[in-house]
């Protein structure tokens, strides 16, 4: 099975060559071929990872894409998180989750927790003019 570990841009130029017929015709599981297909996968993302590598969406990204794909509302957060205004300080970004609220969502909606604890910056918030 002529796989290896992909090095520079024209291994991994190789194996895209090497692993597009799969796509076309895919192999019978349990075959050589589906071996080798599984096995290119692999070496073709953890070149991928390495070399171009993508963050986790920030929590209000991913709370934004989970709503979006389930069909929750903003009052489904704010039931989760305890509070309306808590709800709307989050999706704001005014304040961060706790660790708390982040473990909820991450059993609960099935959020990666590493997008709900990743940090990121807060908004400020309004200053409130004083009479």
């Amino acid at each position: 099975m002529d796989i290896r570990p992909l090095k520079t841009e024209a291994d991994y130029d190789w194996a895209l060559r090497e692993i597009e017929p799969y796509f076309e015709q895919e192999p019978e599981p349990g075959t050589p071929e589906a071996d080798r297909f599984d096995l290119l996968a692999l070496v073709i993302e953890r070149y991928e990872d390495e070399h171009w590598p993508i963050d986790p969406p920030e929590a209000p990204d991913a709370l934004r894409a989970r709503m979006e794909q389930t069909g929750k509302r903003q009052k489904d957060l704010a039931e989760l998180l305890g509070s309306k205004a808590r709800a709307s300080e989050v999706m704001n970004r005014t304040r961060h989750l706790t660790l708390e609220q982040a473990w909820k969502l991450h059993r609960e909606w099935r959020i990666p927790a590493e997008a709900l604890i990743r940090p990121y910056p807060l908004r400020r918030r309004p200053e409130t003019p004083t009479a």
